[in-house]
């Protein structure tokens, strides 16, 4: 049995504001998988104003609701009221690290025999909660026994 450890640092497709699935992106970033028998793959947002999940990856709407959910608990300061001490890039700023914090920067998922080994329904979700497009970096971490 050989274990192995590697790390691969990749960008994600440059995305507005919402929720996304990308977990064919991270699949096709990360070749690496498909020579782990059983292991983990570890993915680590290198930003604070943005997220990754576990979730629905067949119907739109799960993500369209989980975006008007999360803009419902952390409302964006539109009016210039000041609810936010920390506004310094605009109303979107303060709000976009209330979520990040709120879903998390990391997931971790099982390979299982050169594959993620997500449930049925799962997917790989990229949060953005700026309004203007960013470019975003994972640093995934893929540990294993080889096949």
């Amino acid at each position: 049995m050989s274990t192995t450890y590697t790390q691969h640092l990749f960008t994600l497709p440059t995305l507005g504001r919402g929720s996304h699935l990308v977990t064919e992106h991270v699949v096709k970033e990360l070749p690496q998988i498909k020579e782990v028998k059983v292991g983990l793959v570890h993915l680590f947002l290198q930003h604070t104003s943005c997220a990754l999940s576990l979730n629905e990856n067949w119907d739109d709407d799960v993500r369209a609701d989980m975006s008007d959910a999360l803009d419902g608990i952390v409302v964006e300061d539109k009016a210039g009221k000041g609810i936010y001490r920390h506004d310094a890039e605009g109303s979107d700023d303060m709000p976009a690290h209330i979520k990040s914090s709120l879903i998390g920067a990391s997931v971790s998922i099982p390979i299982s025999n050169g594959r993620l080994a997500t449930g049925t329904w799962q997917g790989i979700w990229f949060l953005e909660f700026r309004n203007s497009k960013q470019r975003r970096k994972v640093m995934a971490t893929i540990q294993g026994e080889k096949m």
